[in-house]
């Protein structure tokens, strides 16, 4: 028999990251041809890419309106592919701003979708839910109080735990990072992931090197600072953000050991601070949207927390500087603490810790891709069983 055809679609580079991992899953399983949106990893495993995330991946809502053109490309690529193929599932990886029109789309020609990862609409803009109700046949979902909330508005949802849990891990000890990296054992490290987008670069690198100037200036003693660029950015262009002089490393394709190896973790917002919970490391969480972006946006946010961590905890675990508390001295004011050989600061760093292990534990058992491909192998056939 041919193999089944089957839609795959990412639209950044944790949802890219996702997406290999199922598709990996599913050819283990089941005999299929996997087309779709993603990137390099998704690439590596042996996904068709019909085109890159690159092309749609934006934050905000400003920001969107520039790529308008972009997104259409990528809508009519995909729907015409979708067409030609005739997959009987879509499955589709987070990114609702274009995924529930790509859904919708779709859905007119015949074609039922999944969705992997389900957007986080109980803190935004919740009303949404009914929109993945109305175009998705089933939804996996990774938080276990998602569950509920998706179940509660109609929607044909699973809980898979997170993709993340038995994933993260180092695979060399701080000693070897060191010496690999040139960096001095003895002296405390940083590790800074400042984001996966373009825009995200830009809004948040500039605050960071302020920061690491005042940190400069008011921490005790000498740290080293390493900077992990995610995958599809410009290494060189972000290198040329930070004074020549201050002897940053930048690193690619390794940030797990980066992170490991951190005695603080300053972190974007976004799944990266799921990374950084499970590696057990102190965190600082920052994030900066455009002004006009912001304050569209702030009457749509419906949760007390901004980033994952907290949220996950119902708790501040984890300091978040978001918007206009995210500047260079209160960046180095928290540094400062969490780094403090004081009292107060080691049991600042004992708590975090704590409630760090309390995330990791309500993120659910390892296995979870797995679930998700058994669920659409099951789902596929059960399709085929309805067609006879």
């Amino acid at each position: 028999m041919p193999p089944i055809p089957l839609l795959l679609s990412a639209g950044e580079a944790s949802g890219d990251m996702y997406a290999a991992r199922l598709a990996t899953a599913l050819k283990q399983r089941l005999n299929v041809e996997i087309f779709g949106m993603g990137g390099p990893q998704m690439r590596a495993a042996g996904v068709e890419i019909i085109t890159d995330y690159s092309e749609v991946s934006v934050v905000g809502i400003t920001e969107v309106l520039k790529r308008l053109p972009s997104l259409f490309r990528a809508m009519s690529r995909l729907v015409d592919e979708a067409e030609r193929r005739r997959p009987p599932l879509a499955i589709l990886t987070d990114f609702p701003g274009f995924h529930l029109r790509l859904a919708r789309k779709l859905r007119t020609r015949g074609i039922r979708n999944v969705y992997y990862i389900c957007p986080q609409f109980w803190a935004w803009r919740p009303w949404r839910v009914n929109l993945v109700r109305r175009r998705f046949a089933e939804a996996l979902c990774i938080f276990h109080f998602e569950e509920k909330f998706y179940a509660h508005a109609g929607v044909p949802v699973k809980y898979i735990g997170h993709p993340l849990v038995g994933n993260v891990k180092p695979t060399m000890t701080r000693e070897f990072f060191c010496k690999k990296y040139g960096l001095d054992e003895g002296d405390p490290i940083i590790t800074i992931l400042p984001g996966s987008r373009r825009g995200e670069i830009a809004h948040h690198v500039p605050v960071l090197v302020e920061a690491l100037a005042d940190m400069g200036r008011t921490l005790p003693g000498s740290f080293a600072v390493v900077v992990a660029v995610a995958p599809g950015l410009d290494s060189e262009k972000m290198e040329s953000m930070f004074p020549e002089q201050w002897q940053v490393k930048f690193i690619a394709e390794d940030t797990y050991n980066a992170l490991a190896a951190a005695n603080l973790a300053i972190v974007s917002s976004g799944t990266a601070t799921v990374e950084t919970a499970l590696l057990g490391k102190p965190m600082i969480v920052v994030y900066r949207l455009s002004p006009l972006t912001a304050r569209l946006a702030k009457p749509l946010v419906r949760t007390r927390f901004f980033s994952m961590v907290n949220l996950i905890a119902g708790r501040m675990v984890v300091p978040e500087l978001i918007q206009h508390e995210f500047t260079p001295q209160r960046v180095a004011a928290e540094a400062g603490k969490l780094l403090s050989p004081s009292q107060a600061g080691k049991r600042q760093v004992e708590e975090m810790l704590r409630g760090l292990e309390e995330v990791r534990q309500l993120l659910g058992p390892p296995g979870a891709v797995e679930r998700a491909a058994d669920e659409i192998r099951r789902l596929l056939s059960a399709a085929k069983s309805n067609a006879k």
